[in-house]
């Protein structure tokens, strides 16, 4: 019998959304407000969900405190009050639309947490746009 458990955590992050290989038109036309040169900002939501079989000896899927630290060590403090554009390396060459955004954090989360689990994680650019990875 699987369980899903959940941990909701919150940062805060600028970004512009700008493709290179792109003139500044096409870029203001495909990005909007988006595409501003001084950047923008959100307060981004975060939810990590892992799904497995508790274990028998604890009864957890995942120790939450566990995976509130993996969470703050290798996502939080990797983004929080970070230009996503200027100040990390993963998007150096990748723009950080909340698509990119989601799979990154995946991709990270999942070489740190127990290949028998099973995560999906949510972002919630706003209240009323997020996204999901895997989608399925």
């Amino acid at each position: 019998m699987k369980v899903t458990v959940c941990r909701k955590e919150h940062f805060n992050a600028a970004h512009r959304l700008h493709n290179p290989e792109w003139s500044d038109q096409k870029n203001q036309l495909v990005f909007g407000k988006c595409n501003n040169a001084n950047y923008h900002g959100h307060n981004y939501d975060l939810v990590v969900k892992v799904t497995g079989e508790p274990d028998e000896q604890t009864g957890y899927v995942l120790d939450m405190k566990i995976l509130s630290e993996i969470i703050e060590k290798n996502v939080l403090d990797r983004f929080d009050h970070k230009n996503l554009n200027l100040d990390t390396k993963e998007f150096k060459n990748l723009i950080p639309t909340a698509e990119n955004i989601v799979i990154v954090i995946w991709k990270i989360l999942r070489e740190k947490i127990d290949k028998q689990l099973e995560i999906k994680v949510i972002l919630y650019e706003t209240e009323r746009n997020f996204v999901e990875y895997p989608s399925n």
